[in-house]
């Protein structure tokens, strides 16, 4: 591919609208030269929602890296644009959101788990609303999680800012709290590093979409701790509805 493609969910999560024009199209997707939407990564989903021109519409139901750049997938059978066509992207604003709130908060719980017992993090996934983190624990049972859980709440309340920065490769390697999140697994070609630093809570090298505040996150609940190995210990998240 001849263009680059501008991505700008890394830059401003709460953009929900693009312009761009058409790049390429295949039989199950399309590529743009300027995107909204998050292609799926680091355990967060791809985003979904529409992109128009003038005379067409059409669902993306998944974001994935396909070439190295965001790939919009759409339903089979789908009518596409030309390339050259210039589109609106639209995403699920309500679902990106949520996701954006799990994120944060699986990033307050690696903060507070390490913070108060030590524990790395050995591994998350996430959907909108639910989320699983693994950690390097010797044990775990309910009342730990129950633990984990008030005190992840009394954090998120607090109202920690959210901050993306970019480092050097090389002075990200240095800090004690990226090294922590496995930094050095970056593949050796990037060397900007991407940081989410909620400022006194958590530090860690990461691509996805973030809240500004932890106060957006909401309260959450530990729905489950599993044991998967002799330290590898999980706990199961989900964002709670608002109160009342």
């Amino acid at each position: 591919m001849s263009r680059p493609v501008e991505e700008l969910a890394p830059k401003d999560s709460y953009l929900a609208v693009s312009e761009g024009s058409v790049l390429s199209v295949a039989e199950d997707g399309i590529i743009l030269d300027r995107t909204v939407f998050y292609a799926r990564g680091g355990g967060q989903p791809g985003d979904v929602g529409v992109i128009r021109w003038d005379g067409g519409e059409v669902e993306i139901i998944d974001t994935f890296r396909k070439d190295g750049v965001p790939f919009h997938q759409v339903a089979p059978g789908s009518e596409l644009p030309d390339p050259g066509t210039p589109v609106e992207a639209i995403i699920d604003w309500d679902r990106r959101y949520l996701t954006m709130r799990t994120h944060t908060a699986l990033h307050a719980l690696s903060g507070v788990v390490f913070r108060d017992f030590g524990a790395k993090v050995t591994g998350g996934n996430m959907i909108p609303g639910e989320a699983r983190m693994d950690f390097e624990l010797d044990g775990i049972s309910v009342e730990f999680g129950k633990m984990v859980e008030d005190r992840l709440n009394a954090e998120l309340v607090k109202g920690y800012p959210t901050e993306i920065l970019e480092m050097a490769r090389e002075e990200a390697l240095k800090d004690p709290d990226l090294i922590r999140t496995k930094v050095n697994l970056i593949p050796e070609y990037v060397k900007e590093i991407r940081v989410v630093d909620i400022v006194g809570l958590d530090r860690q090298a990461d691509g996805g979409t973030h809240v500004a505040s932890t106060l957006e996150v909401g309260r959450i609940e530990v729905v489950k701790t599993e044991s998967k190995g002799r330290e590898n210990k999980r706990m199961r998240i989900r964002i709670l509805p608002p109160e009342g």
